[in-house]
Formats: C-alpha cells, sequence, structure tokens
C-alpha cells in the first residue's frame, strides 16, 4: 500500500506493479487517481492516508509493505504509525524535516516503530557528493557495500577506444555491461563496437576505477573550484559538506535575506547574492574556471539555463536539478551533463530497501537507462554448482558484471572460464524487459 500519488508515489508503484505485486494507492486528489488509473494496473482508493477508516476500506489488514509519501510529514507519520496497528511487517515514510535525521533524535526510526524514514532533499545531498567524486561519470551504483561500481561514461569524439570492440578491449579490470546508443539499451558482446556519442556502463572493483578510467581516457577528480546555484535545503547542504571537504565552493542565492542566514553557516563558502542566470555577475566570480556547476533551485526552468549558461561559458560539468523527471531523458542532448530527480532518487532508494532480501541483495534503478542492476544470491541448487559462466543461460537482455565471493571477501570481474559457488553475490545488468526472466532464473 502506497499513500500519496506524486511523483514518488506514481514511480514507486509503477516498478512494483511491473514486478506482480498486487499495488494499492491513496490519495485524497481524486483527479490524480484517475489519471493513474488509466496508465497503471493498480488499485486507488480516493481518501486520507491518515484515516483508520480509509486504510481499513484499502485492505490495510493483508498490506505487507506500508510506504507514506505524501508532502506532508504529518500525514506520512501518522499513516505509519496506523499500519503498525493492523501488523504490517514493513513501514516506510517520507519526511522532509531535517530534525528526524539529526544524531540522537528522539523521532528516529526506532522510536518512531518505522523501518525507513527518508528525505528526497538528503538523498539528493548523498547523490551529488557521490557524483562530485566521480567527475567524468554521470551516474554511479554501488554494490557489495561499496566493492563493486557500476559507472556510466559518455563517450565524445576523439576517445581512443572508438572504433575497438569489447574483444579488443577485454584485458582491463572492468565489464562493459550496456551501451546506450541514440536512446537504445545494448548488452554488448564481444564483436561490439564502441561508437563516438554512446554512453557506457562499466561494472569494476572500487579499487579499479583509476585504471578504467586511464584506459578510457577518462580522468576523474575531486573537484577544486565549485558553484552551487540556489541556497536552499539541498544547496546549502552541499556546500556545508563540500566545504568539509576543503572543495573551494560559491554559493548563489538570489534572495537577499536569505543570503544573510547563509552566510552565518559558514566559515569558508563565499555566498553570492544575485542571479543564477547573471552571466556577467558569474564571470567576474569566475565561473567560466569553475570544475563543477551544481543548479538546484526550486525551478527546473532556471536550473536548466544557468547549467546551459555555465557550460557555455566554459564550466567543465554541471549537475542540474529536475522536478520533472519526464525531462531527464532530453536533457543530454542540450548539453546536461548529469540531470538529477530528488524525488525519483528517494523512490530508488526506497526500492533497494524494500527488495532486499532472501536471494534478491540489492537493486538498483539507472536514471540514465531504461535498466536495472540486481545483486543476488546464487542458489543451492545443482545447475549453478561449481558451474563454468560460460556453461550458464542468462536470459536475453542480461550481463553479469562481477562476482562477489562473500566468504574471501573478494570481488571477481568474471570471464566465460570464471566458476561461479554457492553463497557467491552475482550483480547483473539487465534492461527491464529482462527483469523478470532474471529473478525467475535464479529463483
Amino acid at each position: 500500500m502506497i499513500v500519496g500519488a506524486g511523483q514518488v508515489g506514481y514511480h514507486l508503484s509503477e516498478k512494483l506493479s511491473a514486478e506482480g505485486q498486487d499495488v494499492v494507492l491513496v490519495d485524497s486528489d481524486k483527479a490524480k487517481l484517475r489519471r493513474i488509473e488509466k496508465d497503471l494496473n493498480i488499485l486507488t482508493v480516493h481518501g486520507s492516508g491518515a484515516s483508520f477508516r480509509i486504510l481499513e476500506d484499502a485492505g490495510i489488514g493483508q498490506t505487507d509493505l506500508f510506504i507514506a509519501v505524501t508532502d506532508s510529514d504529518e500525514v506520512n507519520l501518522i499513516a505509519c504509525i496506523l499500519s503498525q496497528q493492523y501488523g504490517v511487517k514493513t513501514r516506510i515514510a517520507r519526511v522532509r524535516d531535517e530534525d528526524f535525521f539529526a544524531e540522537g533524535s528522539p523521532l528516529s526510526e526506532s522510536a518512531l516503530g518505522i523501518n525507513m524514514l527518508i528525505s528526497p532533499d538528503l538523498a539528493m545531498v548523498d547523490e551529488v557528493m557521490k557524483m562530485s567524486i566521480h567527475s567524468e561519470a554521470f551516474e554511479v551504483a554501488e554494490f557489495a557495500g561499496g566493492q563493486v561500481v557500476i559507472l556510466g561514461y559518455a563517450v565524445h569524439s576523439g576517445n581512443p577506444c572508438i572504433g575497438k570492440t569489447l574483444q579488443m578491449l577485454n584485458r582491463f579490470q572492468g565489464v562493459i555491461v550496456a551501451i546506450i546508443r541514440e536512446n537504445m539499451t545494448i548488452i554488448p558482446r564481444g564483436s561490439d563496437s564502441i561508437e563516438a556519442g554512446d554512453k557506457i556502463y562499466i561494472a569494476t572493483r572500487k579499487k579499479g576505477i583509476s585504471s578504467v578510467e586511464r584506459l578510457f581516457n577518462f580522468s576523474s577528480r575531486v573537484p577544486r573550484k565549485v558553484f552551487i546555484i540556489g541556497g536552499g535545503r539541498i544547496g546549502s547542504q552541499v556546500a556545508k559538506r563540500m566545504e568539509n571537504e576543503g572543495i573551494e565552493v560559491r554559493l548563489v542565492e538570489k534572495n537577499a535575506d536569505h543570503c544573510e542566514n547563509l552566510t552565518e553557516q559558514f566559515q569558508k563558502v563565499v555566498v553570492l547574492n544575485c542571479d543564477g542566470l547573471e552571466a556577467h555577475d558569474l564571470l567576474d566570480e569566475g565561473i567560466n574556471q569553475a570544475d563543477l556547476v551544481i543548479s538546484v533551485t526550486d525551478s527546473d526552468t532556471a536550473n536548466i539555463l544557468s547549467s546551459l549558461l555555465a557550460k557555455h561559458h566554459g564550466a567543465k560539468k554541471c549537475i542540474t536539478r529536475i522536478n520533472r523527471p519526464d525531462f531527464i531523458p532530453m536533457l543530454g542532448t542540450l548539453g546536461v551533463d548529469v540531470a538529477l530527480s530528488p524525488r525519483l532518487v528517494a523512490a530508488n532508494m526506497i526500492l533497494r530497501f524494500v527488495r532486499g532480501g532472501g536471494k534478491i541483495v540489492s537493486v538498483a534503478s539507472l536514471m540514465g537507462s531504461e535498466a536495472e542492476v540486481i545483486e543476488l544470491k546464487v542458489p543451492d541448487r545443482k545447475q549453478f554448482r561449481d558451474v563454468a559462466l560460460k556453461d550458464l543461460r542468462f536470459p536475453p537482455g542480461s550481463i553479469l558484471g562481477a562476482i562477489v565471493r562473500i566468504k574471501k571477501g573478494e570481488v571477481i570481474i568474471p570471464s566465460g572460464n570464471t566458476i561461479i559457488k554457492m553463497d557467491d553475490n552475482l550483480v547483473i545488468f539487465c534492461t527491464a524487459a529482462a527483469i523478470n526472466a532474471v529473478e525467475c532464473y535464479f529463483a
């Protein structure tokens, strides 16, 4: 049961319904529910999620997973607390107030009896920081407790790997698990070659990232000079973290009163009272020499335009907040390096939490592709015991990126002759169409 039919609720309903789950979506906006009913195969219930009568009508007594993601912290918390009275096993609430996440807070998850509290803003801050460290990548997903990383890179003209087949590139500590070409996801084979304009996803050990980047002529490094456009929750939190990392930060905020409040929060961050679209003012501050520009105002239009303006004047990379995730696929063609939606980031964190457990350890949806990465345990069945990968028939649309040998604590970048063992974890990249087949194959 999902309470709240906003973008987070819609995304979760779509994903869970596609996996064959029976989804009930509760919201007080009847018109919105009617529109969603046309798109998704789910049951909708009109009313407040904070009403026990509405929850009973929606079938709370038969619910295993309860997710409250309205725009109201109070409604989400009350709904989760009510669901606990009906024996719901897993309860998740979206909250915006930072007090819930303060160390030693009496409003913690355990105190409230909620399995997971999530803030889209704080989730977005974490994602921005991760993307800042891997400056050449447009997407990063971690598995096996951070030992395995899948990174997305754009291949520009002049890259030495253009024209080479995967067989020619097979001697490196990683696996190219996907090529995105003209918005199509290709699960590559040895004869496939890399073309200019491709986006490639590479699975590797975390400690092997630098060697992979050298081979493909990528050069990620921690940025030295960063501009943050927008001094709201996300912008100010990113500025604080970067200040602690010793990064030179200029925080741009057009509201003069808010600038005064921001100035008191920092020791070294330079707070600029100007508009993120005022090229003259930003050039005076050196935005043309910025390693990274992060546009995180509340306006999609302002974020897109400020990012494009900064790139036009020489900024090396931009990260752009987009509230409307349906815009994300088209932004790459405009020159936006990384587009992130707080709501999609939060929804994907929730999906990773609820789908972990059992054979499936973790799942991540990738924003740059209609694909997912699944980390799962090798089932204890005869067909998987001490068998070489070349003798397994992975479903079409899937590819193995890494093997995590849990007992030895090691990560193996596989080849066809690699032998899998019981208790191994497999990190598998698969297209949306292949997800169910992969899960059934290893069920």
